[in-house]
């Protein structure tokens, strides 16, 4: 059954803190030999699905440390693999610090994202491989990457994780307009990335969400 839902709702720094929050509330104490297993229907590790996470929020704030942020594709930051299959990111985990030192290293990034969102002008746009996007369109991009990939890293351990449903509701108003909710909005965000298939729609091969600013109602 479709659940009705506001056709806007705002996403903000504290959003992208708190979805990060429960990031690490529940990747805490995940033993260290089993972040080498894969991640989910990833090709990733699960080490290396949270360096990509963490890769994803510090580049989403970055793009707002530009006077001009449309004024390049991308901040020409050198991008490397730690193997040929792995993510191709601009920054890395220390393995001598361990998991821990890893989910600091996220803390850190999604601070830097929820501080960069709430600081900048609402109306700046900076560019995005799906289009160009506002501060709150690129908070619900953190949560979107935050909650979706804390999902990865948990399949496979024995611990059920799921955040709070706002969260999803958030992220789905801004990104997956055109989703209708069925369930709840965290299954429906897990749908709308391809995670997971229901009984009445099959599993997502393809998909973007979009992230251009849209009026508020």
């Amino acid at each position: 059954m479709s659940q009705s839902r506001e056709p806007h709702t705002s996403v903000s720094g504290k959003h992208v803190r708190r979805a990060v929050a429960h990031c690490l509330d529940a990747l805490e104490g995940i033993p260290a030999a089993q972040w080498h297993d894969r991640a989910g229907g990833l090709e990733w590790t699960r080490w290396e699905t949270l360096e990509h996470l963490a890769d994803d929020l510090l580049t989403y704030a970055l793009r707002f440390g530009l006077a001009e942020p449309m004024g390049v594709s991308r901040v020409p930051l050198r991008v490397s693999r730690d193997r040929p299959d792995g993510p191709a990111n601009v920054i890395f985990g220390d393995p001598e610090a361990g998991p821990e030192g890893l989910l600091t290293v996220v803390e850190a990034c999604g601070g830097l994202l929820a501080t960069v969102v709430d600081t900048a002008a609402a109306t700046t746009l900076a560019p995005h491989v799906f289009g160009a996007s506002d501060p709150e369109g690129f908070a619900a991009m953190g949560v979107v990457e935050t909650l979706v990939h804390t999902h990865d890293i948990t399949q496979g351990l024995d611990r059920s994780w799921e955040p709070p449903q706002d969260l999803s509701e958030r992220a789905l108003a801004r990104l997956f307009p055109d989703v209708p909710v069925i369930d709840t909005p965290w299954s429906t965000l897990l749908w709308a990335t391809g995670r997971i298939e229901t009984p009445d729609r099959p599993r997502r091969t393809n998909w973007r969400w979009h992230g251009s600013p849209h009026s508020r109602s």
